[in-house]
């Protein structure tokens, strides 16, 4: 694998996978625009400001001021990971684009990399990723968060092709991300914010695996499969057939999904299936006196602990918050979680219809494919079921560049993060990512007076 990803060209990519490159790009960007002014985001930015270089090459998205690489990685991987709106690859549960675009954008910045530079590195990091995702297997997606795992190793593979390492030393930095590798799911059960903090620390630690791996610092060559690697500490049903199975030939970026709701990928299936089903009948939320979401049993291990969500972000995680906006708003979008929608009767009251039940079907199928099922018992005593194959988003169900554009911009005015004019723009760079002849400086500086040069006002 290491051999692969030190070889990967830009040449030897199919124009789908350029073409897809870009859209992902995009959609990250705007998933870190929009993380501005939450509580975590602000914590790593006054960590920042205190801790690192005033001044730099490269771009914190959030506050528009420049810095090192490293500290640009933390927050803007941290900010990406916010709105439940970045990216999802299926069959390793992994979100790629927050931890990847973050590490190679700043890597990039710092090099003064041209687009296909970047472009060559994050499909580096998204295959990395990706298969050592789905090495790990479910048994480690039970306890561990693999995108702040297995997402160490993905940042460190991207930035290691973009500083061009050879294929020994960018096997070292996969050794010194993996022996970092972290991010557990015990943090659902009190609303606390790791999950920034994973995806932050996996963009950050990756890129500095990376960079002292080319340095000369050396890591455990087997540190995925050996006899004391993450395999044998962190899973019982780890495959290493998975780490090269199609190199070169199945592109995993190709195969990453976007979100359409702002939730936990794990409602999604469920809540397409009951949008469909409420379309279909002319359902309203008063119509329906109880509803089951059959599910695989990864959403009922992350989704299971969060029985009375008490935060916005928890909320996120509520199978029975997130079923109870398709149900009153027809919807569960950006503007849909909020602090006063937590307090909303009609969605307490439609989240206390909800359960989950595991659907042995839907399980085996899962993580390969993700199916949703609903049945919903309406005031009359009807049953009525729907179902669907592939939720909104996948790439046999995926979201038009007209579509992403769209999205682009409400993430983009969700906090502030940038005008319609300036994300326009942006937009116009992401689509010709590919002949970008150098991909610093996105977004105009701050003036002295903005609030944004204020870390805690920001």
């Amino acid at each position: 694998m290491s051999e692969f990803l030190a070889q990967l060209k830009y040449e030897a990519l199919p124009q789908a996978v350029v073409a897809r490159t870009e859209e992902l790009f995009l959609d990250w960007f705007a998933s870190a625009l929009a993380g501005k002014n939450s509580s975590p985001v602000n914590a790593l930015q006054i960590f920042t400001a205190s801790t690192g270089p005033a001044d730099g090459p490269c771009e914190i998205l959030t506050t528009r001021a420049h810095t090192s690489p490293f500290f640009a990685a933390l927050v803007n991987a941290g900010a990406s990971h916010v709105v439940e709106q970045d990216d999802l690859h299926n069959s390793s549960v992994f979100h790629p684009g927050t931890v990847v675009f973050p590490a190679v954008l700043a890597a990039a910045q710092e090099t003064g990399a041209a687009g296909k530079d970047l472009i060559v590195a994050a499909v580096a990091g998204y295959e990395a990723g990706v298969r050592v995702g789905e090495f790990l297997g479910r048994s480690h997606y039970k306890v561990f968060h693999t995108t702040g795992t297995a997402g160490k190793l993905a940042a460190a593979a991207g930035v290691a092709r973009l500083l061009e390492l050879d294929a020994v030393r960018l096997q070292h930095a996969l050794g010194s991300a993996g022996t970092m590798a972290a991010g557990l799911w015990e943090f659902l059960r009190d609303a606390a914010d790791s999950k920034q903090l994973h995806t932050a620390k996996a963009a950050a630690d990756g890129l500095m695996a990376a960079h002292i791996a080319r340095d000369g610092f050396t890591g455990a060559s087997r540190i995925l499969e050996g006899e004391q690697g993450m395999a044998a500490g962190m899973s019982s049903d780890a495959d290493p057939a998975r780490l090269t199975a199609g190199l070169g030939t199945r592109w995993a970026l190709a195969e990453t999904s976007f979100k359409f709701h702002a939730s936990c990928r794990h409602t999604h299936p469920a809540a397409d299936a009951l949008l469909g089903l409420m379309r279909a009948h002319k359902l309203r939320a008063d119509d329906v006196t109880a509803v089951t979401a059959h599910v695989h049993q990864g959403a009922l291990d992350v989704l299971g602990p969060v029985t009375d969500p008490r935060t916005v972000h928890q909320s996120k995680f509520s199978m029975g918050y997130v079923l109870a906006q398709i149900a009153v708003h027809g919807r569960a979008g950006l503007s849909d979680f909020t602090d006063a929608s937590l307090r909303d009767p009609r969605l307490r009251a439609f989240h206390d219809k909800v359960k989950m039940a595991l659907d042995p079907e839907i399980d085996r199928a899962y993580p390969g494919r993700w199916m949703g099922r609903v049945t919903v018992t309406t005031r009359d005593g009807s049953k009525l079921e729907h179902r669907i194959t592939s939720p909104r988003g996948d790439p046999d169900n995926t979201l038009t560049r007209a579509e992403l554009e769209d999205k682009a911009l409400r993430l983009a005015a969700h906090a502030g993060g940038a005008t319609a004019a300036e994300m326009k723009r942006v937009i116009a760079r992401a689509w010709r990512l590919r002949e970008e002849r150098d991909v610093r400086n996105f977004l105009p500086a701050p003036r002295a007076t903005d609030e944004v040069d204020d870390p805690v006002a920001s």
